[in-house]
């Protein structure tokens, strides 16, 4: 007898089920039923939609009523987990940093593509692995709040024209009558994110592994500011650092730099406008030669020196419209300006005379600032006879490269350490 295939609504078919049946009893006899009645094609369909044909199932010879529903159970489910889930990460992600800066609909249509969708569900899926930080930050925010560690560090000096706060960090070892080379940390976070007090546990390691006092000034990250406004910020540190260091013991003729990701990016950048003295950072010119004379070295951790680069690896990510960078660089068209890579090409022969050495440092694990950031940087900078040095460090990655400064016990702490010792060290024998 001919098999008749139809769709009547569950119930019908749940009312003849005995009760003892489960859930899994009754998938395998509604499939056992059904492929023995397919012909060829059909079976081809099956397959097709992936569905299990079991071996040896006899033929069945009766009326036989189908739920579809059924037997598409396991792909609604999977199409829940596999774009369901996707596309809400997707649409909550973009939804709070921003949809594709396109006219009208298009931004949404552009922004439900699959592909974005996809990549961008794997970007912040990979955030969850920062939950593995969940001990060093509570360590810190425990240290930074302790009053009794105050002997260790001064918090919250006002400085600059926007009366942003800095923390200062002592050497263990220092010397009341002695004046200590000092070393400006300028933290990461894609230039919208990121404040002093997370790194407290890093500048007091790098104070006592460098034997120098570290500063760690905040800045003026996107929305509350731009990218010239984080460069002014940091400029006003370094000024403040030059005429106000000397109450701390500190050496203002002896600054090394050490920014992380977009940290890096800013140190260098400033350190490039400060040397063009440029009018738009509002510092007389005098100054900003007397902090650039100063500056005996630049360190980069994993840092951004080529925005059109890097913007181009975020939208390989699928993640550039929700990205702070474009923002705070006011615009596409203003990416070259604010390249390190760029403005270093613009100096003439006597200013680029007065480029400190840079010391660059990156892990071949990063998937957040590609490795050749700091490759194509160290070729530029070989190729104007600028003093570099590049250590490409395996299995590290974006993270691990600041994380891992931060206690003696993290993995990679005496590895990163070693070389930005190697380097400040060089940078003071040059002195």
């Amino acid at each position: 007898m001919q098999a008749i295939l139809m769709k009547p609504p569950r119930r019908r078919i749940m009312r003849t089920l005995p009760l003892c049946y489960n859930r899994q009893a009754f998938f395998e006899n509604i499939l056992a039923s059904i492929s023995g009645l397919l012909n060829s094609h059909e079976r081809d369909l099956l397959k097709y939609l992936d569905l299990p044909l079991p071996v040896g199932t006899p033929v069945v010879k009766w009326n036989t009523v189908v739920d579809y529903n059924c037997i598409h159970y396991q792909q609604l489910a999977a199409g829940a987990m596999f774009v369901g889930i996707p596309y809400g990460i997707s649409l909550v992600a973009q939804w709070l940093y921003g949809w594709p800066n396109k006219p009208g609909y298009k931004k949404y249509i552009e922004g439900l593509k699959p592909r974005r969708i996809y990549c961008l569900s794997r970007a912040v899926l990979e955030m969850l692995k920062y939950f593995k930080y969940g001990r060093l930050y509570f360590q810190w925010k425990s240290w930074y709040k302790n009053v009794d560690n105050n002997k260790h560090y001064v918090k919250g000096i006002t400085f600059g024209r926007r009366g942003k706060k800095l923390d200062l960090y002592h050497s263990p070892s220092m010397d009341q009558h002695k004046v200590m080379p000092v070393v400006v940390f300028i933290y990461g976070g894609a230039w919208g994110s990121g404040e002093r007090s997370t790194y407290c546990l890093l500048a007091l390691q790098m104070a006592k592994e460098l034997n120098a006092t570290v500063v760690c000034p905040d800045y003026s990250i996107y929305p509350e500011g731009n990218v010239l406004n984080m460069v002014e910020d940091i400029s006003d540190s370094l000024l403040w650092v030059r005429e106000k260091g000397q109450q701390f013991n500190i050496d203002k003729d002896n600054i090394v730099l050490i920014g992380h990701s977009a940290g890096a990016h800013l140190c260098a950048l400033t350190t490039l406008f400060l040397i063009d003295e440029a009018e738009e950072l509002g510092i007389e010119a005098a100054k900003q030669t007397a902090i650039t004379s100063a500056v005996k070295g630049i360190i980069g951790l994993s840092g951004v020196y080529n925005i059109l680069d890097h913007y181009q690896h975020e939208k390989m990510r699928a993640v550039e419209y929700v990205s702070t960078m474009h923002k705070a660089m006011n615009g596409v068209q203003n990416f070259p300006y604010y390249s390190p890579t760029h403005a270093i090409q613009k100096l003439d022969g006597e200013k680029i005379k007065r480029v400190p050495p840079f010391g660059l440092l990156h892990g071949t694990d990063d998937i957040i600032v590609p490795v050749e950031s700091s490759m194509r940087f160290s070729e530029v900078l070989t190729s104007l006879s600028v003093k570099v040095s590049l250590y490409l460090m395996p299995k590290l990655d974006h993270t691990e490269m600041v994380t891992d400064l931060m206690a003696p016990d993290r993995h990679f702490y005496h590895t990163v350490y070693g070389c930005i010792k190697q380097e400040y060290s060089k940078f003071m024998e040059a002195c």
